[in-house]
């Protein structure tokens, strides 16, 4: 299934799943192979329109997303019109929620023609396949963090856009944050002058922090009723998407806590730090170095992902990315852009999900005299610089932010290409440290190695 670029194709992956010959659902169909690069596409949204939006897996984040655009929606702008989980439980809950129509097969909601998006809120492995057929079917997506499982999806995500010409927002909703519009400006306009590195942190020190989710130990495939899990499908192995295994209600209720479904601290909370930083430099970049460390230092329970990991990546460009995390301590980094010439704190308290006041400019002095010499004290002076940020909801500014990109079909703030360059990021950090290699990347040819790359 490997292209000649040495990596998955689009194509191919579509074409080994609809050979899977499997009727899980009333649509078959929806899974098969695509034989030109056209799609059904999707309908013309008029600025007065109502956008009909479906969720695709009701767990805590997704029912969370949905909630969020029913809010969004009570002015008329968009409304939750169906509802998607293997979990009968939480299928039947999300859907009386709303007062919609409930599946436990994603591909029937992708077949109904008045779906204009959906928010896929899945396990990680699932982020792509859905994503992918969505778009196939004309939709537009609003997809979780951290956007995909691999670096080959990363790929057919970004291919997949720009073909088929879908809006698809990742669902990391800091990004839509005033801080980091302001921030880039900032480095834009010359306060802190080359940048050399960027620093952040995401730490916890909880029970549920550490994914230790609540287990109903009354689901499971044999379950009746609200007990019903449809476990096969969770698993994906059909599409090849997880390998087959026996029910575990642990890899099921607590499943980034498994490399076959999650990558742990990269995916789940360093999404949550790469995917801002990259808005506010002056591009959004591509590593060409990453390595990683760490371990189960304190949680010795059932996991595989560490409960402790640091990573660090380079840039073409002369610029470094290093990032702390711990499930068994809470104290943060703040998150800081240090220059040449002036040092930026987007975070003071380190915690990138939550606001802040203002972010602060502290030139780098000499004495008395600012290292940018008269043409940096004659523009921002020799003091310290408080910029203020608008206290709004992120989570309401991302998804607006998606909402009228659907309408404008301009590019949205968290956009695919963006998207892939924070989740590569993260890729190669746990297979850093799942190998203990320091990890290369070939821009041009999508590819890792643990060899440097030729220039």
């Amino acid at each position: 299934m490997a292209s000649e670029k040495g990596s998955f194709d689009r194509r191919d992956f579509l074409k080994s799943v609809g050979a899977t010959g499997l009727a899980m659902g009333a649509v078959n169909t929806a899974f098969a192979a695509k034989s030109s690069s056209k799609t059904t596409g999707g309908r013309v949204i008029g600025a007065n329109d109502r956008i009909n939006v479906a969720l695709i897996g009701c767990g805590g984040r997704g029912s969370g997303d949905a909630q969020t655009f029913a809010r969004v929606g009570q002015d008329s702008n968009c409304q939750i019109v169906a509802v998607c989980d293997v979990y009968e439980k939480r299928k039947r809950l999300a859907a009386e929620r709303h007062k919609v129509t409930g599946y436990l097969d994603y591909r029937e909601v992708l077949g109904r023609s008045e779906v204009d998006a959906v928010i896929v809120a899945t396990p990680d492995h699932w982020h792509a396949k859905m994503a992918l057929d969505a778009m196939d079917k004309g939709k537009d997506v609003y997809l979780e963090k951290p956007m995909v499982h691999t670096n080959d999806e990363a790929r057919m995500l970004v291919e997949t856009v720009k073909e088929t010409k879908r809006i698809l927002q990742v669902g990391s909703q800091t990004t839509s944050a005033d801080i980091w519009w302001k921030a880039k400006k900032a480095i834009a306009d010359g306060m802190i002058g080359q940048m050399l590195m960027s620093q952040g942190s995401y730490h916890r020190n909880s029970t549920e922090g550490e994914w230790n989710w609540p287990i109903e130990e009354a689901a499971g495939p044999e379950g009746k009723g609200d007990n019903y899990i449809d476990w096969n499908m969770w698993l994906g192995s059909q599409f090849k998407l997880a390998p087959k295994r026996p029910y575990d209600a642990d890899r099921f209720f607590r499943f980034r806590k498994y490399w076959d479904y999650s990558l742990g601290i990269a995916s789940d909370l360093f999404y949550h730090v790469i995917a801002p930083l990259n808005i506010c430099w002056d591009e959004p970049q591509f590593p060409v170095k990453v390595m990683a460390t760490g371990g189960i230092y304190v949680f010795k329970e059932k996991r595989e992902v560490p409960d402790t990991f640091h990573l660090m990546a380079e840039y073409a460009k002369g610029h470094s990315l290093v990032l702390s995390s711990s499930m068994a301590n809470d104290t943060h980094i703040p998150g800081t852009i240090r220059g040449h010439e002036g040092t930026l704190v987007m975070v003071d308290h380190g915690q990138f999900e939550r606001n802040v006041p203002f972010i602060t400019v502290k030139p780098q002095m000499r004495g008395s005299k600012p290292i940018g010499g008269d043409t940096y004290a004659e523009k921002f002076g020799t003091k310290e610089i408080q910029i203020p940020i608008e206290q709004k909801n992120m989570d309401m500014l991302h998804v607006e932010n998606f909402l009228s990109c659907m309408r404008s079909r301009q590019k949205p703030h968290l956009d695919v290409e963006t998207g892939a360059k924070a989740v590569v990021v993260i890729n190669l950090a746990a297979q850093s440290y799942r190998e203990g290699k320091v990890m290369y990347w070939d821009e041009k040819k999508w590819k890792a190695s643990d060899k440097p790359v030729k220039a």
